[in-house]
């Protein structure tokens, strides 16, 4: 196939390279031309399970053969009634009624109708930094840049940001960041949302795009709390943070939280379109049939393929995975940040793990990060930013990766850093 087709792909995707690859492995992408890349994207929190995980594969090849399309307003199929069942294994009791879609915004979207639909409410609550999404409804509910939503006003109404609690941004200890956090967002159910017409508060247990920022527990029990006295239902937003990318199987277990509703998406099928949403039967029966669906919601492929997933996280111990080798990157990355001065901050959970540039003067520094991340590319190590200033480089290996593979990657993080040192 010939790369003088590359400029018939859309540029509204934004792109972080030209690498035409022709197959992955494991944390491994291979180019057309032979070179070898360190896959530490993920394709953004996807590819968890590593990429062409042979028991993935297997998975779609057999269900491929017996049934590749079973439309749920029509038919119930063995591969969503088995993906519900392994769910129901993973997640909390209270949790047990499903919706599947395809994507971790249509899944958001979805989450607002049925939160507006059960409480009779129309205002939500976002925090700041969040990506929801970038369809309709999540474009207004996400702020971690401006290019998401420039150009498109008016956007969707009745929707208020309270502020997160990323203390490196603010220059506080956690514990003043959660405080003024909790007491503007209480603050904001008297100045600008009543309780009474707030329906949701959305909030990403780490916030993805917005930095790599992990909410501390406190901050997400207090969530609950005021929830829970408001009758406001909380909704996590997991699509980037779940299925085992913290080094638990979803963000909220290290706070010991219970959503109202959960939001799912990206590493759910280890790159197959699906996502899906979970929340109590008494609230999804007040969500009228035929007001929301999809033609390819819950297609029974990609539900073969997330079915096998976890068991694959599960049976080859990926959460403890997770948890070790996130440690050894950012006890890497610790060690990097005491010699590199531009390294403000290393922070993360598990495997979802950010190192922020500071310039001297204190502010973001967006070109540095880009810069890295892209000498990093040219040396075989793949690398994304994120952040309101494209600040943070954010490590997203798939949770197959192993403690030599992580040494490998922080070599030539090491190297670049070293080769721009001033």
């Amino acid at each position: 196939m010939s790369q003088s087709l590359f400029p018939k792909v859309s540029t509204v995707w934004s792109r972080t390279s030209d690498l035409y690859v022709e197959r992955g492995e494991g944390v491994y992408l291979y180019g057309r031309d032979g070179k070898k890349y360190l896959d530490f994207t993920s394709g953004i929190g996807v590819t968890n399970t590593g990429h062409a995980h042979p028991r993935v594969v297997a998975a779609v090849q057999q269900q491929a053969a017996r049934l590749l399309h079973g439309q749920a307003n029509i038919v119930y199929h063995e591969p969503m009634l088995r993906l519900i069942e392994a769910l129901s294994e993973i997640l909390p009791e209270q949790l047990d009624t499903y919706f599947f879609s395809n994507s971790g915004a249509e899944a958001v979207e979805a989450a607002v109708k049925l939160a507006r639909a059960a409480t009779g409410r129309p205002n939500l609550i976002v925090f700041q930094g969040s990506f929801h999404g970038r369809t309709h409804a999540t474009m207004a509910m996400t702020t971690s840049k401006t290019v998401y939503r420039a150009g498109y006003q008016p956007l969707v109404p009745g929707i208020f940001v309270a502020p997160f609690p990323y203390s490196y941004r603010y220059g506080w200890d956690e514990e003043t960041a959660v405080d003024f956090c909790v007491h503007e967002l209480k603050h904001m159910l008297k100045t600008q949302t009543a309780p009474e017409e707030t329906a949701a508060m959305v909030v990403e247990p780490v916030l993805g795009e917005g930095g790599y920022v992990p909410a501390p527990p406190q901050f997400m029990r207090a969530l609950r709390e005021l929830c829970n006295q408001y009758g406001i239902l909380l909704v996590a937003d997991e699509v980037q943070s779940g299925f085992g990318r913290t080094g638990r199987w979803f963000a909220l277990e290290h706070a010991q939280v219970v959503p109202d509703i959960m939001v799912m998406a990206k590493g759910i099928a280890s790159g197959l379109p699906l996502s899906g949403l979970v929340a109590p039967r008494e609230l999804m029966d007040r969500w009228i049939p035929g007001s929301h669906g999809g033609t390819y919601g819950g297609n029974a492929v990609a539900c073969a393929a997330a079915v096998a997933t976890i068991e694959v996280i599960r049976d080859e111990g990926l959460l403890d995975n997770a948890r070790e080798t996130g440690q050894e990157l950012m006890d890497g990355l610790g060690e990097l940040q005491s010699r590199h001065s531009d390294i403000g901050d290393v922070r993360g959970l598990g495997l979802m793990v950010a190192s922020e540039f500071t310039a001297e003067n204190g502010e973001p520094w967006g070109e540095r990060a880009a810069l890295v991340a892209r000498m990093a590319h040219e040396r075989g190590l793949m690398l994304l930013t994120c952040g309101a200033y494209g600040q943070v480089v954010r490590w997203i290996p798939p949770l197959v990766v192993n403690k030599s593979q992580i040494h490998d990657g922080l070599q030539v993080f090491s190297a670049v850093l070293e080769d721009i040192k001033p």
